[in-house]
């Protein structure tokens, strides 16, 4: 391709947007910001960015989370490009959606207030922004997808939790409730939490066991989940 072939094309920006899930309240919520520049200034949106000259798209998008909040070693994958002509209104721009798990007490509590960011239950969004609401049900797709081949729980839940906890998170990513039998049965098969000697006593006297994620812990087919 010639440079004159180059010059024939139109110039066309490329961004990210970012689904920041968290765990909170038994509930999966999702980080949505009100848009500080026109168009829909003040209609709520994802949090992103144009990507810059020396950058990828997956540092653009490690970037917007840095700024957003506050972390660096995060949980973050490709979800889809959106690339429909109109899909904004003033400028031709094509965005790749991702999307990151952190967990509700590790994450700048600080910064999320200073962009005037709010935890939206997945179930109860408000209307966003462009394509954005498509952009979030995507990535819940592709995290019920990640769920169902593999054991999920160590980027939203505290280091330490019940089998309790990873019910109800499953029951909250999955949006339906899973018979907690057969789940801790499931869970128990697939021989990947360590059980510890500590105990959340919180709920009642006797309490329940405390479990963690090995430090290695490495998904693999033969522990496919399917719940």
């Amino acid at each position: 391709m010639t440079q004159a072939n180059y010059n024939d094309y139109p110039k066309i920006h490329v961004a990210v947007d970012c689904v920041i899930f968290t765990y909170d309240d038994e509930q999966l919520k999702v980080l949505l910001y009100p848009r500080n520049i026109e168009p829909c200034k003040g209609d709520w949106s994802l949090m992103g960015g144009f990507v810059g000259d020396r950058e990828s798209l997956e540092d653009a998008a490690r970037r917007v989370l840095r700024q957003t909040v506050g972390l660096n070693d995060i949980f973050m994958e490709q979800v889809h490009g959106f690339s429909n002509p109109n899909r904004e209104p003033n400028d031709r721009v094509i965005s790749m959606a991702f999307y990151a798990l952190i967990c509700n007490d590790k994450h700048s509590r600080e910064l999320v207030e200073e962009h005037k960011g709010e935890w939206y239950p997945i179930t109860q969004l408000p209307p966003l922004i462009f394509d954005h609401n498509e952009m979030i049900s995507c990535a819940l797709q592709r995290l019920q997808y990640k769920a169902s081949c593999e054991l999920v729980g160590r980027d939203l839940l505290p280091e330490k939790f019940t089998l309790t906890q990873l019910n109800n998170l499953y029951n909250a990513i999955f949006q339906r409730t899973f018979d907690q039998g057969n789940f801790r049965k499931k869970i128990a098969s697939l021989k990947v939490l360590i059980q510890t000697p500590d105990k959340d006593t919180s709920t009642s006297k006797k309490g329940a066991f405390l479990y963690v994620f090995p430090h290695n812990y490495v998904a693999t087919e033969s522990r496919i989940v399917k719940i």
